[in-house]
């Protein structure tokens, strides 16, 4: 909470700076935007209860708007909290000690294609879908194409590290960001240089994309594209267990082959999500697949990797449930499946771990969640040459609120905490935020000191969305 003292004097200077239009204190707006799609503040706000607010939204729309901001915060030691699509599902936005939320919201120009060097220019609140339409139209594509596509921005996706849903091809969006503008919590505003590659010191790009606005605010970005594929083919295996999945789709890497598409789903994930529409048989695995590319390509890829299939026991189910995933991939997101009523809860954690711990982070995993009186429904789904991601979801329902979230949270604690015993990495795309905040030490053990060393460094001040990514609250 602002001082009442300063709240005038600063609310007259942002008034001065952006226009009234674009400042507000409205409770409506505060309340609207105290929250992204983090699954536990969702539910306690239909539990009744409130949730902390910040104390003024701007909507900047030029960066030397968000460099003066940022001045302003440092003078008068105010909290300031970037927020792209609020379709986050950590937490990340929340206003947790009051202050400025800084809504990137009319930063939605598309700036240029470059075609000759294959990058687009844009500013970080374009919305998703909104660039990969336009791209679509001059024959290109992102590459990039989350859950949240509809929903959130650039700026977002670089802030908490996304993962698109054909990120087995293309690459996650730190791969794909060739360039950032980016304004330090000081107010200076600085430039990292889109190039393929370069050996000038450390990647300042790297430090800067999942920052998740502890260390300034993103705002423009220079993104790869690709050309539109010439077709995206669809082909779905049942295996009988998940080891046999995994083994298939490293062997498929092996082969010198990489999907657009690779999603492995356990039996209990299957008989949720697939059985309801395929005849699979009870206890068996289904293995989705895409290939991206030219028709000769294509057949090449879909051969050999039908090939690895079959030779390890597999179950041709054609095109059809891979497929109908991806006809239908938002429909369970929109509404969201946790928006349940009562005190029921659900949530994903989303872990990354190479092969040779893969499957022991799954049972481990597990194991620890369905201890909680939890359903845990599991999937693989960004694969790649080293390893890939799990996306452990569970549901649990509780008689009232302080048995929801206490078991809630044991459920996060003990699932992360399988996670690393077995060697693997606590989130894979959905960032830390709020939620995963308490097991950042934890995961980077002695290298937290760096990152909180960095962070004193660039904001001295702490205004930069103070208690986020494990760091600590402002001074």
């Amino acid at each position: 909470m602002i001082d009442s003292d300063k709240f005038g004097e600063l609310v007259e200077k942002l008034h001065t700076l952006l226009g009234s239009d674009y400042v507000t204190v409205q409770q409506t707006d505060k309340v609207l935007n105290a929250h992204d799609a983090w699954p536990l503040s969702e539910a306690k706000i239909r539990a009744g209860e409130l949730l902390p607010l910040a104390d003024i939204i701007v909507f900047p729309s030029t960066t030397r708007e968000v460099s003066e901001i940022l001045k302003i915060a440092n003078k008068f030691l105010i909290p300031v909290i970037p927020v792209g699509g609020g379709a986050g599902t950590c937490g990340g936005t929340l206003a947790i000690y009051g202050g400025i939320q800084l809504d990137m919201k009319r930063f939605d120009k598309i700036l240029e294609i470059d075609e000759t060097s294959m990058m687009v220019h844009v500013e970080a609140g374009v919305v998703g879908v909104d660039l990969e339409e336009y791209l679509n139209r001059h024959g290109y594509t992102s590459g990039h194409t989350p859950t949240s596509v509809r929903s959130s921005n650039i700026g977002g996706f670089i802030a908490t590290r996304s993962g698109g849903s054909m990120s087995s091809l293309y690459g996650k969006i730190e791969d794909l960001t060739l360039g950032l503008e980016f304004v330090l919590p000081s107010g200076e505003v600085i430039f990292c240089k889109p190039v393929p590659r370069h050996s000038v010191g450390p990647d300042l790009r790297q430090l800067f994309i999942g920052s998740e606005g502890t260390l300034g605010v993103i705002t423009k970005a220079t993104l790869r594209i690709f050309p539109l594929p010439e077709e995206r083919r669809f082909r779905s295996v049942s295996v009988k267990d998940v080891s046999t999945g995994l083994e298939i789709i490293r062997k498929i890497f092996r082969a010198g082959i990489s999907p657009s598409i690779i999603r492995l789903y356990d039996p209990e994930d299957t008989a949720f999500s697939v059985s309801t529409h395929f005849d699979v048989a009870e206890g068996d695995c289904m293995l989705m697949l895409a290939f991206d590319g030219s028709t000769s390509k294509n057949d090449l890829d879909e051969a050999t990797v039908m090939e690895i299939c079959i030779a390890e026991g597999g179950n041709d189910f054609g095109a059809g449930p891979a497929e109908r995933w991806w006809n239908h991939r938002f429909d369970m997101y929109y509404p969201s499946p946790f928006t349940t009523s009562g005190y029921a809860i659900g949530d994903t954690i989303d872990v990354v771990a190479t092969y040779d711990k893969l499957e022991n982070v799954y049972h481990s995993m597990k194991s620890a969640m369905e201890a909680h009186e939890a359903v845990v429904l599991s999937h693989f789904s960004h694969m790649y040459p080293n390893g890939g991601s799990i996306y452990m979801i569970f549901f649990t329902a509780q008689p009232d609120a302080e048995s929801a979230w206490a078991t809630y949270k044991k459920i996060w604690d003990d699932g992360v905490a399988a996670c690393l015993k077995e060697g693997g990495t606590m989130s894979h795309q959905h960032g830390v935020g709020l939620s995963r905040s308490t097991y950042v030490v934890d995961e980077l053990e002695s290298a937290f000191s760096v990152l909180k060393s960095i962070k004193e460094k660039l904001d001295p001040n702490g205004i930069m969305n103070p208690g986020k990514l494990g760091l600590e609250v402002r001074k």
